[in-house]
């Protein structure tokens, strides 16, 4: 009986294991609850610096409305960002058109068909293709997109929709193909053994089965890739030749809300209304990812979920 209470005793001595295992658990909830600190922090100094904007002579019609952004006029300065958002939101539409196929196409193949040595190379490489910086993809579409734009369609400039799309939509597609593959992945064997079993061919399976299985989930990837086109920054400015203009065609050259801020506030006096208009922008961005990323992240979880 003594050596049992002995043990006991033992058990629950605050011993030096005890101690690591407290400091280990600490440390990973302030590495776990950090991220929503900064994330909170960040968007507390971009609104302190917007605010001022918003609650002085801000005219939320011609802001959202107006297509003219002449934030240096010395006679009547503007800050429209409706040609803004046209740029962004017809760059971000042509990207996907791009992603789209190409990550669901080679998630489909990864997760269905590649077996092996073959999945694991081919998933090496979609990670190595999303380590790729964005400067250097802006660098492909600065230096061999415009002239081969140029040169294919006969138009004076190859720093257009088309090219910020195409190099956009390559930058989507690792991140987009991860999380399809993920969602292909997530649907039961039992479902495939079961379409298998009623005479179904392999395309079949995959068309009637699997990818409606996995539709929130694709769903998600699909909204990864727009956040990752709305937030995109360096690609954009290089490659979309950052001229204000509603784009009628797609070799037409824009300015994305990103590219914007990047290039002016640099050049701006700190305090000023057009510093303050920047972060509005800054602002109105971090809303809109925000949004499209917890979208996407809840139709995630769901489906692993289920």
């Amino acid at each position: 009986m003594s050596g049992a209470v002995n043990k006991a005793a033992d058990f629950d001595r605050r011993n030096r294991d005890w101690y690591v295992d407290r400091a280990v658990q600490s440390l990973v909830f302030i590495g776990g609850i950090s991220a929503i600190v900064f994330i909170v922090g960040i968007f507390i100094f971009i609104t302190r610096e917007g605010l001022g904007f918003v609650t002085s002579d801000f005219d939320a019609a011609e802001f959202f409305l107006s297509p003219n952004w002449r934030p240096t006029s010395d006679a009547n300065p503007s800050y429209g960002i409706l040609a803004l958002m046209a740029g962004t939101a017809s760059v971000t539409g042509l990207a996907m058109l791009v992603a789209i196929p190409f990550s669901l196409g080679a998630a489909i193949f990864i997760a269905e068909f590649a077996s092996g040595r073959t999945r694991e190379i081919l998933k090496i490489l979609v990670e190595l293709l999303a380590a790729i910086p964005s400067v250097v993809w802006g660098f492909i579409g600065l230096s061999i997109m415009n002239p081969l734009i140029i040169k294919t369609f006969n138009v004076p400039v190859g720093l257009n929709v088309l090219n910020a799309g195409v190099i956009l939509g390559l930058m989507a597609a690792p991140i987009m193909t991860s999380i399809a593959e993920d969602a292909l992945k997530a649907v039961p064997d039992r479902y495939r053994e079961a379409a298998e079993a009623m005479g179904a061919t392999r395309w079949q399976v995959i068309r009637k089965c699997v990818l409606p299985a996995a539709r929130n989930g694709l769903l998600g990837a699909v909204l990864l890739g727009v956040g990752r086109g709305f937030g995109e920054t360096m690609a954009v400015l290089m490659a979309t030749g950052h001229a204000v203009n509603i784009p009628s065609s797609v070799f037409d050259s824009v300015r994305a809300l990103t590219a914007t801020i990047a290039a002016e506030l640099g050049e701006t006096a700190v305090g000023s209304q057009h510093y303050q208009a920047l972060f509005t922008i800054g602002i109105f961005l971090f809303l809109i990812t925000f949004v499209i990323n917890l979208a996407a992240d809840l139709i995630v979880r769901g489906v692993r979920n289920q």
